[in-house]
């Protein structure tokens, strides 16, 4: 008993050696933030390590946790409170033209932040994650169809942000 504990313990230690950055990166562009994504994978982790006996094949466990991150940030997206937003400055001091510095990941990254969650969650996976429809579909609970307009919204989206910053670089550029 106490041997096969300590090798399913070492089994599960080398998955989350391999593969934390990676989940932490998946739970980043879920949540938006890093405190938040870290927190997640936390608990994606521990519930991954409860059932680690029960998978078929560790070659499961990353979609198993992917799948359990999920559906995680998806519980707490529905049950967060809306009602203040932090932010990383100040609303009532001045900002200057900092568009031409703008890096393309971080807007890429903030825009996916701010789509709904149910768009977020699709695009993700979809794109980050490369997972079919299907799958997706059966992760959020919803019709192949959904998940396509999910997708498609989200996409114009990111491009409508992509492009605000397009032209405010354009606009810098000229002026500088």
């Amino acid at each position: 008993m106490v041997a096969a504990r300590s090798h399913r313990e070492r089994e599960f230690a080398e998955f989350v050696t391999l593969r934390y950055a990676d989940l932490v990166r998946t739970a980043v562009l879920l949540t938006g933030d890093r405190g938040h994504a870290e927190d997640l994978v936390q608990r994606a982790l521990l519930a991954v390590f409860r059932s680690w006996g029960r998978l078929d094949h560790v070659a499961n466990a990353e979609a198993y946790t992917r799948t359990t991150m999920v559906r995680l940030a998806s519980r707490w997206w529905r049950r967060r409170w809306r009602a203040e937003i932090p932010t990383d400055r100040l609303p009532d001091r001045p900002v200057g033209d900092h568009a031409a510095g703008v890096d393309t990941a971080e807007v890429v990254r903030r825009a996916l932040a701010a789509l709904p969650w149910p768009q977020r969650a699709v695009l993700v996976m979809r794109y980050f994650e490369e997972r079919s429809e299907a799958e997706i579909a059966e992760v959020l609970g919803c019709s192949a169809g959904t998940v396509k307009s999910r997708a498609s919204r989200g996409l114009v989206a990111l491009r409508a942000a992509m492009t605000s910053v397009e032209k405010l670089e354009g606009v810098s550029r000229e002026r500088g």
